[in-house]
C-alpha cells in the first residue's frame, strides 16, 4: 500500500510531483495509456529507471506449459501469457555524452501529468548533469483512439545555463529484459525473448521491427517515424538490428533553443497474415498518423473524449478524492474498452501483465454494464469477443460431458488457462454472467441486428448448459450442483444462490429471445419444447435458505459449516489463499468476495427488502474482502439496506484500489473492475438505478450525508439522461432524443428534452451497522492523509 501522498488531488487529472522510486511501478501502471488494442506503461521516456517495462497488443500472447504433478481428464494442457510486445516508448538522451538518468546528478524538477478530458500524459524534467549540465526535458505521449494502431510522443529538450551537445537515441526495443515475478500467484508469468526475429528495417528517419512468437505463432510489427525540428547542425541518421531500430539525432543547443522531436509508432499483429503483410499493415497504420501528424493526433483525441465525457461524467461534491477517483476510474474503463473490437477485455486491461493478461467474469459483470451506458459501442465488440470464441466454448462443454458451451474461467484466446479446476471449471456462473451481459447490452440500446447475430446464439447455447448441468429432483425443483460462484473460498457447492439466480435470467431470457426470433432460433435447433424445458427449470430453481436463521444460504448447507476463527486471524494473513490451504477455506463460513451480496445486487427483484437486510447483515460478519471486486458490491447493497455510512467507506475503498495500492499488487497493472466498481457505487448505490430484462430504467436515490451532491450521464435507447441528487431532491433531465419512460422510486415519469422534472428523495430508515470480521472494516473515510488539493 502507498503510505505517502503520492498524487495531487485534482478533478479532472492525476499529477505526480516528483519522482520516487518506491511507487515507480504503481505509477507506471496509474500512468499507462491505452486504448483497448495498444497499451503503453507508464514508463519514463528513457527506459529507465523503470518498475516493469510494458508495450502490449491486445490478443498478443505465448503458450506456456501447465505442469501438474497428477494428470486428470479435462486439465488444460497449456497456459496463455499476454507478452511483452516491441517496445516504441523509449528515447534516450545523452547531454555532452552523460546520460540523462535521473539516479545520477541532481533533480530539481519532475512531475507527471495525466489529464482526462485530453488523454494526454506530460512529463516534465529539471536536471543536472553529474558534470553540471543543466537541460529541461518537456514530453507529451498519447495512444489514439481515433487511429487504433497508433501511438505518439512528443520530445523536447532545452538547456538551462549553456550551450551543450545533445544525441537523442528514439528507439524501437524487442525483448527486453523483465524483472523476475515474484511467488504471488496473481503476479504474470515471465517469458524469457519471447519474440523471434524476421526482418528489420531503417532508412532516413524511418524503422521498423517485424517478429513473430514461437508457440502461439503470431507475428508483431512496429514501425515509427519522425519530425525533428530546432537545434544547430542538426544530423540524423538510423540503424537496425534483429531486436533494435534507433533513430539518432545529434544537435547544438544554446539556452533558448529547444530541439523538439515527434515521433509516431504503429503496431500491428495477426495470426495469419504473412511477414509482408503485416510489414504492409503497420506501414499504412504509419502513413495515417503522418498524415495528421501530432497536432492531428492531439486534435482527434480530445474530440473523442468530449464526446465520451458528455455522455459519462460523474460529478460528486462533498469528497475531492472521490471525485478524481470517480473520473480516473471512468477514463481508464474507457481506455480498457474503446477500441478493442472483438477482443478480450483483460483483468488489468493493457495496463500490466497482471493475471497473464486474462480475461475472467469480471469483465461482463463490473465492466461492461458501466461501458453499456457511457460507451456501448465497446461492448458491442466485447460481446462479439465472446461470441466469436464460441466454438472452442461449445468443444469444452462436449469435453466435459455437457450441452451447449461452457467458456472459460480464464482465458486470452478462447481456450480455458485455469490449472486449478475448483476454481475454474467449475465457476460455471461465467455462462449467465456473459449472458446478463447481453441482455442488458441489447435492452439499453434495442440494437436487434446484434441480437440476432450474437446475442441469441449466446442465449440459446449459454442455456443448454445450464439445462444440461442441472436436473429436476423427485419433487420437481431444479438443482445445479457441484459449482464454484464468486466466492472463491467456497467450491464445488450445490445450489449457489448467484449461480442459479443468474442462471434462472439465462434461461428466462434465451426463451423470450427465441420466441422474438423464431427464424433466427429455428437455424439454431431450438423448438417450443426445448424452450418449454428453459422455462420449466427457470421456475423451479432452488434457493436454499434457513428458516431459522432467516436468511439465504450461500449455498446449501453453507450456514452449517464451522465459522472461521477470525480472532485468531493476523492481519499479517490476509489475503488468506497466501496463508491457508483451499481445504480449510472451502470447509468455513468464511467469504473472499461478495457472492450472495452481489447477488441481490443483480437480482434484486428475487428478494424481499426484509431479506436483503438480514443477509446483507449476515454475509458482512464473513465476507473479508481478499478480493478487489467485493466493495463495490457490499457499498451497493449497504446503500439500499439503509447503512449508508458503510456504503460511503466501501465507495472509497473501491474507488482509491489502484491510487491507493490498497492490495499491493497495482505494480502489476490496474484494477479494471474495481475502477468499474467506482461507478457502480455511485450510479447504481447512491444513484438507485437498477434496469429490469425489459430495459426498464428505476431510480430509488439515496445520498450518503458526506456527499452533498451526485450528478452523472448515463445513455439508453440513443438518449442522454443526466441525474442530479441534492439533498432530499432528485432531477432528471433528458439532453436529447426522444421521450424517455423511467421510474422514481416506483412512480412511473416521463421525460422530453428541456422539460426536467424533479422528485422528492425519500427519507431512508437509519439501522444498526453490522460487524466485519476482526481488522477487515474498510477504512473510515474523513481520516485519511490529507493531500494537496487544487481546483
Amino acid at each position: 500500500m502507498i503510505t505517502h501522498p503520492a498524487y495531487m488531488v485534482e478533478p479532472w487529472c492525476l499529477r505526480e510531483t516528483e519522482l520516487n522510486l518506491d511507487v515507480l511501478s504503481q505509477s507506471e501502471s496509474v500512468f499507462a495509456l491505452t486504448n483497448g488494442h495498444v497499451g503503453w506503461r507508464g514508463n519514463l521516456d528513457e527506459g529507465e529507471p523503470h518498475g516493469l517495462p510494458g508495450t502490449y497488443l491486445n490478443g498478443v500472447f505465448e503458450f506456456r506449459p501447465l505442469p501438474y504433478a497428477e494428470a486428470g481428464y479435462g486439465y488444460p494442457e497449456s497456459g496463455q501469457t499476454i507478452i511483452n510486445v516491441t517496445n516504441g516508448k523509449v528515447i534516450r538522451l545523452l547531454v555532452d555524452d552523460e546520460p540523462f538518468d535521473l539516479r545520477y546528478g541532481k533533480l530539481h524538477k519532475h512531475e507527471r501529468l495525466l489529464e482526462f478530458r485530453t488523454g494526454l500524459l506530460h512529463r516534465t524534467a529539471e536536471w543536472t548533469s553529474p558534470s553540471g549540465r543543466s537541460v529541461r526535458v518537456r514530453s507529451t505521449r498519447l495512444v489514439s483512439f481515433t487511429q487504433r494502431a497508433v501511438a505518439a510522443i512528443a520530445y523536447e529538450v532545452e538547456p538551462l545555463d549553456e550551450d551543450v551537445r545533445i544525441v537523442i537515441q528514439s528507439e524501437l526495443v524487442a525483448n527486453e529484459q523483465l524483472p523476475r515475478a515474484e511467488g504471488d500467484p496473481r503476479a504474470a508469468a515471465v517469458l524469457e525473448s519471447p519474440l523471434v526475429p524476421e526482418q528489420h528495417a531503417a532508412h532516413e528517419q524511418r524503422i521498423r521491427l517485424l517478429h513473430r512468437t514461437a508457440r502461439s505463432e503470431l507475428r508483431v510489427g512496429a514501425a515509427a517515424d519522425h519530425v525533428v525540428t530546432g537545434g544547430e547542425r542538426t544530423e540524423v541518421s538510423a540503424e537496425s538490428s534483429d531486436d533494435l531500430a534507433r533513430v539518432t539525432i545529434t544537435s547544438r543547443l544554446r539556452p533558448g533553443q529547444c530541439l523538439r522531436l515527434e515521433k509516431l509508432v504503429a503496431h500491428g499483429w495477426s495470426a495469419v497474415r504473412s511477414a509482408p503483410a503485416v510489414h504492409d499493415q503497420v506501414d499504412a497504420a504509419l502513413a495515417g498518423a503522418t498524415s495528421v501528424g501530432w497536432a492531428g493526433l492531439v486534435a482527434e483525441q480530445r474530440s473523442y473524449l468530449d464526446a465520451f465525457w458528455a455522455r459519462a461524467d460523474v460529478e460528486v461534491d462533498g469528497d475531492a478524492e472521490i471525485q478524481q477517483a470517480a473520473r480516473f476510474a471512468l477514463f481508464h474503463v474507457m481506455q480498457a474498452g474503446a477500441r478493442g473490437e472483438a477482443r478480450a477485455l483483460p483483468a488489468k486491461g493493457l495496463t500490466g501483465p497482471g493475471y497473464d493478461g486474462h480475461c475472467f467474469w469480471d469483465t461482463e459483470t463490473f465492466v461492461l454494464p458501466v461501458l453499456t451506458y457511457t460507451a456501448p459501442q465497446a461492448v458491442e465488440q466485447a460481446l462479439r469477443w465472446r461470441y466469436n470464441t464460441l466454438p472452442a466454448a461449445l468443444e469444452r462443454a462436449r469435453q466435459l460431458g455437457f450441452n451447449g458451451a461452457a467458456f472459460p474461467w480464464r482465458t486470452i484466446n478462447g481456450g480455458e488457462c485455469s490449472g486449478y479446476w475448483p476454481a475454474g471449471t467449475a465457476a460455471f456462473h461465467i455462462n449467465a454472467d456473459i449472458a446478463d451481459a447481453v441482455v442488458r447490452y441489447v435492452a439499453a440500446t434495442e440494437d436487434e441486428v446484434f441480437e440476432k447475430e450474437v446475442g441469441l446464439p449466446l442465449l440459446v447455447e449459454t442455456a443448454r448448459l445450464w439445462r444440461s448441468l442441472g436436473h429436476h429432483d423427485h419433487h420437481g425443483d431444479f438443482h445445479i450442483d457441484g459449482v464454484t460462484g464468486p466466492d472463491e473460498y467456497s467450491a464445488i457447492s450445490d445450489d449457489n444462490v448467484y449461480t442459479n439466480l443468474m442462471a434462472q435470467r439465462n434461461l428466462r431470457a434465451a426463451a423470450v429471445a427465441a420466441e422474438r426470433h423464431p427464424d433466427v432460433a429455428a437455424t439454431l435447433g431450438v423448438d417450443d419444447e426445448e424452450t418449454a424445458a428453459w422455462r420449466d427449470a427457470a421456475a423451479r430453481i432452488t434457493l436454499p435458505y434457513n428458516a431459522e436463521l432467516g436468511v439465504h444460504e450461500q449455498s446449501e448447507g453453507f450456514t452449517r459449516h464451522q465459522a472461521w476463527d477470525f480472532a485468531s486471524t493476523g492481519t499479517d494473513q490476509y489475503p488468506l489463499l497466501l496463508h491457508f490451504p483451499y481445504f480449510d477455506l472451502y470447509r468455513k463460513q468464511v467469504v473472499k468476495q461478495a457472492d450472495l451480496v452481489l447477488a441481490m445486487c443483480l437480482r434484486g427483484d428475487a428478494f424481499t427488502a426484509e431479506e436483503k437486510a438480514r443477509n446483507f447483515d449476515y454475509y458482512e460478519q464473513l465476507t473479508v474482502r481478499d478480493s478487489s471486486l467485493s466493495a463495490c458490491g457490499q457499498a451497493v447493497m449497504a446503500a439500499e439496506v439503509g447503512h449508508m455510512r458503510l456504503a460511503y467507506d466501501y465507495l472509497g475503498e473501491a474507488a482509491m484500489m489502484d491510487l491507493s495500492d490498497l492490495e499491493g499488487n497495482t505494480r502489476d497493472g490496474i484494477h479494471i473492475a474495481s475502477l468499474a466498481g467506482t461507478w457502480f457505487a455511485l450510479v447504481v448505490g447512491f444513484g438507485g438505478m437498477r434496469e429490469d430484462d425489459e430495459g426498464q430504467i428505476t431510480f430509488t436515490p439515496r445520498l450518503a450525508e458526506q456527499l452533498g451532491r451526485l450528478a452523472f450521464t448515463v445513455q439508453i435507447r440513443g438518449r442522454r439522461l443526466r441525474v442530479e441528487i441534492t439533498g432530499t431532491t432528485a432531477k432528471y433531465s433528458l439532453l436529447d432524443g426522444e421521450m424517455l419512460d423511467i421510474r422514481h422510486c416506483g412512480e412511473p415519469l416521463q421525460l422530453s428534452v428541456g422539460a426536467p422534472v424533479s422528485r422528492q428523495v425519500p427519507p431512508i430508515a437509519k439501522r444498526p451497522s453490522p460487524e466485519q470480521p476482526a481488522g477487515r472494516s474498510p477504512e473510515r473515510r474523513g481520516h485519511q492523509l490529507v493531500r494537496s488539493e487544487t481546483d
